[in-house]
């Protein structure tokens, strides 16, 4: 079978990195369009991997050189694309969010359920990464017992003063939102949100750090801290907390960590894109094998869906200080065979 043809949309900081990877580290593909809104950083990247420019989004979706798409474009422009993805049944590689509200993300469920075969994967890397994975395969191996409790932190060094608590939500815990899902293997159905006193660092009226309290259709429990101008570093961490016994991953960047005068210490990551970039590879190489056979190989549209909805929730409850139901419509049952 030939190489899959890929077309990148917008090529900002995950875009590129995607692009790059396809034309460099992951085989059986190449990248052979690529669109942005930046004319100058189109070509950059174009030229970079071997790729030809297309200024409208939707003619590089529909070129004749193009198997499937990788979505990295701004989250209100993903509806339009990622149907017209489907209007054409080719597999799509959609960054999160799937869409910015409720609505347009369930039509995108029901339009693809429609459809013979699954072709929108979203891109959830962790749930690619190594660390992650084995901890999925600990709580269904049943070892620990039933799981109780997720303890989750995310913190990032730093951010723009653009970067409010309602993006907290949407751009950052949206993460944890579909690791809990992943790990325990159940909805969420109801977030609330605590807000302590803010870093100095926070612009006026912005709540860094919170608190996330999301619950479980079973009672399960996941807080989650996020903290996104902490100044020092990137932090990923989740330990689940289970009937025999508890599990962390996050502590290990691969280096070793060393005691010395009663203190832990070792280096983290500077970056999301440092910590997860083998994840991002393995979810490249997984979508790229799938797509090639005219589907998909990881999160799908229901897992995007659920994942909007439980951030509009928590946006929600950061606006009122309430806890807020997590409203999930019915889930479609794929009617093409």
């Amino acid at each position: 079978m030939s190489a899959l043809r890929v077309a990148v949309l917008g090529v900002g900081v995950m875009g590129s990195y995607h692009a790059e990877a396809l034309a460099g580290r992951i085989s059986h593909a190449r990248v052979t369009v690529v669109s942005d809104a930046d004319t100058a950083r189109a070509e950059r990247v174009a030229k970079s991997v071997d790729a030809r420019v297309e200024a409208d989004p939707f003619a590089a979706i529909a070129a004749d050189d193009v198997d499937a798409v990788v979505i990295a474009s701004p989250g209100p422009a993903h509806e339009a694309q990622v149907l017209a993805c489907l209007d054409r049944r080719i597999p799509v590689l959609c960054e999160k969010p799937l869409t910015t509200d409720i609505a347009t993300a369930y039509r995108i469920v029901q339009r693809e359920a429609e459809l013979d075969a699954p072709l929108v994967q979203l891109g959830f890397m962790r749930r690619f990464d190594a660390e992650y994975a084995g901890l999925r395969a600990l709580v269904a191996s049943g070892e620990l017992g039933a799981p109780l409790l997720l303890h989750c932190v995310h913190r990032n060094p730093a951010q723009t003063d653009t970067f409010d608590s309602e993006m907290m939500m949407r751009d950052s815990v949206v993460h944890e939102a579909d690791v809990a899902r992943f790990l325990l293997g159940e909805e969420i159905v109801a977030v609330s949100v605590k807000r302590p006193q803010a870093t100095s660092l926070a612009p006026t009226g912005v709540s860094d750090p919170m608190l996330v309290l999301m619950e479980t259709a079973s009672g399960r429990l996941v807080d989650v801290e996020i903290f996104v101008r902490t100044g020092v570093a990137y932090e990923v961490r989740t330990e689940l907390v289970a009937e025999h016994g508890s599990a962390m991953i996050g502590l290990d960047q691969g280096l070793l960590v060393r005691r010395a005068g009663g203190a832990w210490g070792g280096q983290l990551a500077g970056g999301f894109v440092e910590r997860f970039a083998a994840a991002y590879d393995t979810e490249l190489h997984r979508w790229v094998q799938a797509a090639r056979h005219g589907t998909i190989d990881g999160p799908g549209t229901w897992d995007g869906y659920a994942a909007v909805a439980v951030c509009e929730a928590g946006v929600e409850a950061v606006r009122s200080g309430e806890r807020v139901p997590v409203r999930l419509g019915t889930r479609p049952v794929r009617v093409a065979a």
